[in-house]
């Protein structure tokens, strides 16, 4: 899909699955196709449903507060920017924490959140868990997000080299997610972007079992956004689909 974005063109594609394995989708993604700045994938936990629950609240939340409020604050001011992000992020932790108190059933739920943000030839990504963003420019697929995980703690204090990351029994335990503390803080990170720049958001879904070299790969030879991202979640479903698959693929060119 082609859209207009002030005075630029942007061109986007997404795709979710359930995978192989699972029994509900707990991942959830938003696109922007009103104003097209906004673009989230969000990946849930938690029992009976809870993960649907909080992926869906937090992209609802954070989506509807950044959209309610975009026009009250300078875009030309980096504060007023990180405030608004962080002030979206909270509203959604504060509802998704709320909501686990209410029901039992829900108890301990949360999500993972990665967004991008366009605004001014500029990207902001907000971060929370272990879904990811890249930037693929030229022939250099950036991983920009860090993982809020065990084992990325592991990896940077030097106690497990990255062949034992990949098949740490810990993997999946992460250690910041959205909804399951008072308020946790997004990492937030900011990019200008060039003409040509392509922003990947994925949930660990895709990023466990396809590496950043077949994801590169993949966008590189595939002509379309779309057939790239049907491809990959098709990669990792004929790997074992071991869990929900999403992600969203964003070009953006200077008219």
């Amino acid at each position: 899909m082609l859209i207009k974005f002030w005075g630029d063109l942007m061109e986007w594609a997404s795709k979710t699955d359930i995978g192989r394995i699972r029994n509900e989708n707990e991942d959830s993604l938003y696109v922007d196709n009103k104003c097209r700045q906004v673009f989230i994938v969000a990946d849930g936990m938690g029992g009976h449903n809870a993960g649907e629950v909080a992926s869906k609240l937090a992209i609802e939340k954070v989506s509807r507060f950044i959209h309610s409020n975009i026009n009250n604050i300078s875009l030309s001011n980096e504060v007023d920017i990180v405030n608004l992000i962080q002030n979206a992020v909270k509203k959604a932790n504060d509802e998704i924490y709320k909501q686990s108190l209410s029901n039992e059933k829900w108890d301990g739920m949360g999500t993972t959140i990665t967004m991008a943000l366009f605004i001014n030839s500029k990207v902001y990504f907000a971060h929370i868990g272990d879904s990811r963003a890249y930037l693929l420019r030229g022939d250099e697929l950036t991983q920009i997000t860090k993982d809020h995980t065990l084992v990325s703690e592991l990896l940077k204090n030097g106690s497990i080299t990255e062949v034992e990351a990949k098949t740490h029994p810990k993997r999946n335990v992460i250690t910041r997610a959205l909804g399951t503390e008072v308020s946790p803080l997004p990492d937030i990170i900011d990019y200008d972007v060039n003409d040509e720049d392509l922003i990947i958001l994925a949930t660990d879904g895709l990023t466990n079992i396809v590496d950043n070299y077949e994801i590169k790969s993949c966008f590189e030879n595939k002509s379309k956004l779309q057939e790239a991202c049907d491809f990959l979640v098709d990669q990792a479903n004929d790997r074992g689909g071991f869990d929900n698959i999403t992600l969203i693929a964003i070009r953006y060119r200077h008219s």
